[in-house]
Order: structure tokens, then sequence, then C-alpha cells
């Protein structure tokens, strides 16, 4: 393959101008979402007996995968009690209200239930959090049930244990996997732009390439990692059962008959993509095809104007190479 026009380090520039969230933002977005937990556990030293119990960062910014498009923070908040609702409207308005005691000296319009989550909304930064609220009855490993952001179903999880498992394959390939979900996420963002009904939500994405980082796959080279991923999908058809034994045998996964089948590796009853259809699955694959085509084509070009219109196949006009 020549990589006389575009190679590695023109993807890590790209990377770095275009896709990756600044070090600088991402620190001003974690100290917030401190600042919040440190009010809290403030307000919890002085009423123990208060229902939220933990919030922790979670999402792509908790695991170092955030794209420089993000524009909301997802943070997770424990709340214990016998007396807290278990239905999902019941259940946001019960942390909205909690959150308005923790936060006296937010606005009431400030903090919001929304559809499966209640946002968080500060003046300053214009940045909104959106607190998921997990039911949580005593778990060491912090495993409760969780609203999913999906469909209002409640889901057991653990935000520690998933950021460890995140953690583990970061430091297998330390920077490049991260860096990989990352243009991964990134050529799903334009899809989603561009292809009407294109779904692929990023945990998925995580998942299949922790899979092929578990598999030996070297991320350590961009072209070939994506063109790893793209092949992979291909390859499968999107219709290869993916599990992890981090914390239960492959046996212990649910048998279920959905078209895709990625489970979550701390829920063994929970195929992260249950709600795709088949033909939601095709139009992934079909994706992922046309986007390994362009990365062959671009390795084969012969002129560096040409490379470059075929790498924009995958990323868009934002990639001047």
């Amino acid at each position: 393959m020549s990589r006389a026009h575009i190679d590695h380090r023109d993807i890590v520039r790209f990377a770095e101008e275009k896709v990756n969230l600044p070090k600088d933002k991402a620190d001003e977005y974690r100290a917030q979402v401190r600042r919040l937990r440190e009010k809290l556990e403030g307000y919890l030293g002085e009423h123990p007996d208060f229902a939220l119990r933990k919030m922790l960062l979670s999402g792509s910014l908790a695991k170092g995968t955030a794209l420089r498009s993000l524009n909301d923070i997802d943070v997770a908040v424990y709340i214990t009690g016998s007396d807290a609702p278990h239905d999902l409207r019941g259940l946001l308005d019960y942390l909205a209200e909690r959150l308005r005691k923790a936060y006296p000296n937010f606005r009431p319009d400030q903090v919001k239930p929304q559809t499966y989550s209640v946002t968080v909304s500060f003046q300053g930064s214009g940045l909104d959090v959106d607190v998921v609220p997990v039911l949580y009855a005593g778990d060491p490993e912090w495993r409760g049930n969780l609203v999913s952001q999906e469909d209002g179903s409640f889901l057991e999880t653990s935000i520690p244990l998933h950021l460890e498992f995140t953690r583990k394959r970061k430091r297998k390939q330390e920077t490049h996997f991260a860096q990989v979900v990352r243009l991964v996420k990134f050529w799903a963002r334009r899809m989603k732009q561009e292809r009407d009904g294109f779904r692929f939500k990023s945990f998925m994405i995580e998942m299949i390439l922790a899979k092929l980082c578990d598999d030996g796959v070297d991320f350590s080279d961009y072209p070939e990692a994506l063109q790893s991923f793209f092949t992979y999908i291909g390859r499968s058809n999107l219709r290869e059962r993916i599990v992890f034994t981090d914390h239960y045998p492959a046996s212990d996964a649910a048998k279920v008959k959905d078209p895709v089948q990625i489970f979550d590796p701390i829920n063994c009853t929970n195929n992260v993509a249950r709600l795709y259809t088949e033909a939601q699955a095709e139009a992934i694959v079909e994706a992922a095809l046309d986007a390994g085509d362009a990365i062959d084509a671009a390795l084969a070009a012969p002129t560096k104007q040409l490379t470059v219109y075929y790498w924009q196949k995958v990323f868009g006009s934002a990639f001047q190479g």
C-alpha cells in the first residue's frame, strides 16, 4: 500500500485538529462535573440520609473518547431509598427535586427533567450535564438499575466497572485504542448526517473495537486500524455474536434472536444492539464497506489530490490531508 501522500501521521494531525476534544476543554468540563460532585458530597455530609448517594462522570468524557463536537456531559447519580419511584417519569421528577435541594443556588429552570434524564444547565459555560438516575441498593461494585437512554427501560449496570473495562483496553494499546474509537465515532457521526435513518451508537462501536483489541489487532497504524474495523463489519455482516468474559462466562450471555448481538460486558442479559433491525444492520454494513473501499483506494491512489478525495469519502470535507 502506498503511503506517499497520506499516512498515519496525517491521520494523527487530522484527529488533533478536527476530531478530538481539546485537552483544555476536557479539563474544563471535568472540573465542572467535579464541582457538582463536591457540592453533592458536601450536602451528603450534612444530610447523611439524603437519597442521592453518589455522582459519577460517565460516557465519552469519562472514557477519554469524546469528540470535539461534545456539547453535553453524561453523569450518573445513584439513588437509594424505598420512597424512590420506580416508574420513569416519577423517578425523573424525584431526581430533579432532590438536585434542586442539593444545589439551591441553581434556578429551577436550570434543572429540567427530560425524556430519560435530568439536564443541569450551567449559565456561564452554556454546558449541559445530563444526569441519569441509577437505582442503587448498596452493591459494593456499584451495580444498580440504570435508565436506558434509548427506550427508558431499566438495565443493571456499574459505571465503575464499565470505566475499568475501557481502561483495560486503553492500557493494552495506550493512546491508540481511544484514538481509533474517536475516529470511528467521527465517521459514524458523518454517516448519521448524510444517510437518512442511519444508526450506529457509540457504545456498539466501542464494543466492536474492544473485541478487535482483545483479538490482537494492532491499532498503532490508523489507516490499518480503521480498515480492520470496516473489514470486520463487512466480513461478519454485523452478525457475529460479541461477548466479553471480564465479568461473566460467555455461556451466561442471554440466548436471543436479535439480528445484531453485542453484549454489555457488565450485564449478561443486555444485548446493547437489541433495538437494531435487519435494515439498520445492513445500512451499517453498507456504509462500512464503502468506507473500507475508500481507504483501499486512498492507499493506492497515484496523486495527493486523489488520495485526499478518497479519504474525504470517509471523513468528509473536514479532511484536507
